[in-house]
């Protein structure tokens, strides 16, 4: 199984069949739940009848529960928590699931009758979707469902797959036949089948059934069989360079494997206007939206800080970071360290249990608290609320000089939680900047309004188990 792309953002083709099963499944739960509720509680002929909107309410229930579990990070291929997580995000899912759906049917007639259809509606829901997720683990491991991959190259280039792609979740969709070992490249792939071909390239393809050819060269120009890769184009087998290879199944831009050309000449790096409008409208209506749900927990996170450091310490931290286009701007948080945390002005990076940290702070770094006050940098054009992380300048100056591409994720608007956040942890070095850079010029490239909506639904995960906190 490959991925498809759905603008712009390539999605799992596995995950989008398993996303579309559930939405089923649930539908079909509530249609089961409302006749369960006819025989218990009213008179077992007046079904369906005795039941208003049944379609819209069933189609409304999978719609809500659907997203549930993909705030849950149940549709997410990189998962890596054992069975007992899985089920604890499942719990989660669905009392996420029966909290919305009880809020959406109160605004509609019939609701006490309602309310007990979504009790039996939720336990059925609940058991088919626990054996779907069984089906489809035992599916997605058999190798007849996952896409063979013969990899062109060995050396240093070829092992980053090795090295970036380790686990069994990095390989959801693929299964790698082998490295092609190119004359005068030295294999540098561990763990991985080489082969030195005895026979033309095409030839080797069709007899192993090989369905993707990619290209990891450490030197491209000299060593490219560029008439063998169009038989193999040919016969059906796709060919494409390790940098497209890394966006389609990880989600990231290999930074040090893009060139310059690749750069200037791929697709959707330029917004236009209509989308620009949607962004602006999608990040002033989340804003809104999440400063009526959150501003008593930053009325309590105020009053936290106050209590613990007095009434004349400060509430809101302020500093300069790097925005649009290299342009400087404030953010404001709620300050998480002590006051004089840089006193003598340099600049540092937090670490794990940073001595500067606040008992409040602590908590509120941990749960995404600390990062609400960029509501308001939002509001004000400053910041989006998907997007890049801002850093500071003297960090951006040090990164730039030494990461290649890195000032082009000033080309989008920094944003209060954003894909990189999503896919890696907490960034406190070179290498870790580096690492997320390749993330967010993912996003640069591919962003579009259904992106931002996934990340918004992921970012739940993120809060609900701090995952990348520090």
């Amino acid at each position: 199984m490959a991925t498809v792309r759905v603008f712009n953002h390539h999605v799992h083709t596995s995950f989008y069949w398993l996303a579309l099963v559930d939405a089923a499944l649930f539908v079909l739960a509530l249609y089961a739940g409302s006749y369960i509720y006819s025989l218990v509680s009213l008179h077992p002929g007046s079904f369906p009848t005795s039941f208003p909107d049944l379609p819209n309410r069933a189609l409304i229930y999978g719609f809500i529960t659907v997203l549930s579990l993909f705030a849950m990070g149940l549709y997410e291929p990189r998962m890596r928590e054992g069975r007992s997580g899985v089920l604890v995000r499942t719990l989660g899912g669905f009392v996420t699931a029966s909290l919305l759906t009880t809020g959406v049917f109160s605004l509609l007639p019939e609701v006490q009758q309602w309310r007990g259809i979504l009790l039996y509606t939720v336990l059925l829901s609940f058991s088919a979707n626990l054996v779907s997720r069984i089906v489809f683990i035992n599916l997605t491991d058999l190798e007849q469902f996952k896409s063979r991959v013969l990899v062109y190259g060995s050396g240093s280039a070829a092992s980053t797959i090795t090295s970036s792609m380790r686990r069994k979740t990095d390989r959801q969709g693929f299964t790698i036949v082998g490295f092609v070992r190119v004359d005068d490249e030295e294999p540098k792939v561990t763990g991985e089948r080489v082969i030195n071909l005895r026979q033309p390239l095409a030839e080797y393809a069709k007899q192993t059934e090989i369905d993707q050819i990619v290209v990891a060269l450490d030197n491209k120009r000299d060593q490219t069989p560029s008439e063998e890769f169009f038989k193999c184009r040919l016969q059906g087998i796709k060919v494409m360079n390790l940098v497209n290879f890394f966006e389609r199944e990880a989600g990231k831009i290999l930074v040090d494997f893009a060139t310059p050309g690749w750069m200037t000449l791929t697709e959707d790096l330029r917004s236009n206007t209509s989308s620009s409008i949607t962004k602006r409208t999608f990040d002033i209506c989340a804003s809104v939206v999440l400063l009526l749900a959150t501003w008593p927990i930053m009325l309590i996170t105020a009053l936290a800080i106050w209590i613990e450091d007095g009434l004349n310490a400060p509430v809101f931290f302020s500093q300069q970071r790097v925005g649009l286009n290299g342009k400087a701007f404030q953010v404001l948080k709620f300050r998480s360290m002590s006051i004089d945390a840089e006193g003598d002005g340099k600049a540092r990076w937090a670490t794990v249990n940073d001595s500067r940290v606040t008992r409040v702070g602590a908590f509120i770094r941990r749960t995404r608290i600390d990062e609400l006050p960029q509501i308001f940098n939002v509001l004000s054009g400053e910041m989006a609320f998907i997007g890049p992380r801002p850093e500071r300048p003297e960090f951006v100056q040090q990164l730039a000089e030494r990461i290649p591409y890195y000032n082009s994720r000033h080309a989008v608007k920094p944003g209060i939680t954003g894909w990189a956040q999503l896919c890696y942890p907490y960034g406190a070095s070179e290498e870790d900047a580096r690492q997320k850079l390749q993330f967010d010029l993912y996003y640069v490239k591919n962003q579009s309004l259904f992106l931002d909506l996934m990340v918004t639904l992921r970012t739940v995960e993120v809060v609900l188990f701090g995952k990348g906190a520090r």
